[in-house]
């Protein structure tokens, strides 16, 4: 296994001591991770969770992260995103190239991040201007393909300086198929159930209201 690099661990310390004092978190089902080839799939509230999940993984747990494309316009940012295990998605475009990345990082043994979302959510739990937030079909698709263990995580919304965030890993989720990749429709059906799966860790449904 390729070794940890000094960057990365500088930044997993580093930023992580600054994140832990400005967004604390209570961190619950460690244990249903698998050690690796999974596919983590959080609901997604704020810029703040990608580095808030990663961060209460173990150091040497070995994620990448599916990360919007205009994060890498900066080449000083793109460079550090490259380093901690990041790489970019044209969203709103069928970016192959992302998905054979992805599809690659868990092949080869490491585990992967992915906003089933696709987009941050701002407007309440689970709701984008009034409507219930939509997952992206991608994200079942990389699993199916790569038989990768799906786990929903929760992560609360609401971001408050010095307020604590709760994040919750669930127990994996099984994807039901047809044929080797399933159809159209059972895509879709896998993001949304896995999207659901994830707000109701947190007592939500995906269109917001307690369950």
């Amino acid at each position: 296994m390729k070794p940890l690099g000094t960057f990365f661990v500088f930044a997993y310390y580093v930023v992580g001591l600054v994140c832990r004092i400005l967004h604390p978190t209570t961190v619950e089902g460690l244990e249903n991770l698998p050690e690796h080839g999974a596919l983590l799939c959080p609901n997604h509230s704020s810029n703040w969770d990608p580095l808030l999940v990663v961060l209460r993984l173990p150091i040497n747990y070995r994620v990448h992260i599916m990360a919007k494309q205009e994060l890498f316009r900066f080449k000083p940012l793109a460079w550090a995103l490259r380093h901690v295990g990041a790489f970019p998605v044209s969203r709103g475009d069928n970016d192959i190239q992302a998905v054979k990345t992805a599809i690659q990082a868990i092949k080869g043994g490491d585990n992967l991040l992915i906003f089933p979302e696709g987009t941050v959510i701002r407007n309440g739990i689970g709701c984008k201007d009034g409507l219930p937030a939509h997952a992206k079909a991608g994200v079942a698709v990389i699993g199916v393909r790569t038989g990768a263990t799906m786990i929903p995580v929760f992560v609360d919304g609401e971001k408050k300086l010095f307020h604590r965030t709760r994040i919750i890993f669930g127990k994996p989720y099984i994807p039901v198929y047809t044929g080797r990749h399933g159809t159209s429709e059972e895509m879709q059906k896998i993001a949304d159930d896995i999207l659901a799966e994830a707000y109701a860790l947190g007592g939500q449904t995906v269109g917001g209201e307690p369950l």
